[in-house]
């Protein structure tokens, strides 16, 4: 086979170098691309690797020496994988290189909420506590982890890491399948409406699917506790951004920390937004956490994600696919 041609899409997705992939041929490699100009970029590529751009048929067909393509994530709603199947061109994507630091944001943000450690910061910087008497202030309420049910909605890797951490806390772990599997683990399937109403911590961790889109809407939280956590770490559209925010208004939930959204990066009007703005310099502040879709992206898990694409590169050169997701 002649020397291939390898275009890297979004590098700045990953923040980190791909020269990795050099040893397998000539290396493209573009911090960022515009929707407009990914026909034009991959048109003479023996090899693409995408995060988010789009790889619909009317893209794909421009690139007639394609043979491969690896995204650069686990997600791949981005590329058309029925025209993939039926062209014959294999997708692969990257799984694991993430989960720790994942499971690391869950508690970050988890904790954070839980202890109301925005509001205690403040104090200090503010210089009320150097103000008073007592050696500590205990303006607002938090409860201990240990003992409290911890939910989570889809037990794969991630979710199966997240219950062992929760489990460490002292927390009981059950767990929602939307898609109706029961998996082999020490932990208690609920139905979705004792899942809401019973756990003081719901964590998602689910795939988006027919099964998750909106599943977490109004109707959902206000079967949850008045004191319950609701954390998102899966994908931003399983939850009604709109219906969340009224939830949180009408104290329906206890707060929210959310890492995904509907539409990535957050619009200024969204609803989430507009409620972050709302709370912020309140007391109602903690109640509302959200970071920029940086759960997976510690160094160490960016580094690991280059990795996974030059080992998925190996693998299909000799003959020995790995990570398929057009079998």
């Amino acid at each position: 086979m002649s020397q291939m041609k390898i275009v890297v899409l979004e590098a700045d997705a990953a923040g980190v170098s791909f020269d990795e992939l050099k040893r397998f041929g000539e290396l493209v490699t573009y911090e960022h691309t515009p929707q407009e100009l990914v026909a034009e970029r991959i048109r003479d590529a023996d090899i693409v690797v995408p995060n988010k751009c789009l790889l619909h048929e009317d893209v794909l067909k421009s690139a007639q020496k394609l043979k491969l393509i690896c995204e650069a994530a686990t997600g791949y709603n981005n590329i058309d994988i029925d025209y993939c199947k039926k062209t014959g061109i294999p997708v692969t994507n990257a799984r694991g290189y993430s989960t720790e630091a994942v499971v690391q944001h869950t508690f970050a943000l988890l904790l954070h909420v839980w202890e109301k450690l925005g509001y205690y910061s403040d104090y200090v910087s503010s210089g009320s506590y150097s103000a008073q008497e007592s050696f500590t202030h205990m303006g607002k309420t938090f409860l201990e982890l240990t003992g409290k049910r911890f939910g989570v909605i889809g037990l794969g890797a991630i979710g199966r890491r997240v219950a062992e951490v929760a489990t460490a806390f002292g927390m009981e772990v059950v767990y929602f399948s939307a898609s109706g599997n029961t998996y082999d683990a020490p932990y208690k399937r609920l139905d979705f409406d004792e899942f809401l109403s019973s756990c003081d911590v719901i964590s998602c961790h689910a795939p988006l699917n027919d099964n998750t889109k909106g599943m977490m809407n109004y109707n959902a939280f206000s079967k949850c506790k008045s004191t319950c956590v609701f954390l998102n770490l899966g994908r931003g559209p399983i939850v009604v951004e709109e219906d969340l925010k009224r939830a949180l208004e009408e104290n329906v939930i206890a707060a929210a920390a959310l890492d995904v959204f509907e539409k990535e990066p957050l619009s200024d009007d969204s609803p989430l937004m507009e409620l972050a703005k709302k709370y912020k310099g309140t007391e109602n502040e903690d109640r509302l956490l959200l970071t920029p879709h940086i759960a997976w992206a510690p160094l160490e898990a960016r580094q690991r994600l280059v990795t996974d694409v030059a080992m998925s590169i190996n693998a299909w050169l000799d003959g020995k696919p790995r990570s398929l997701v057009t079998k």
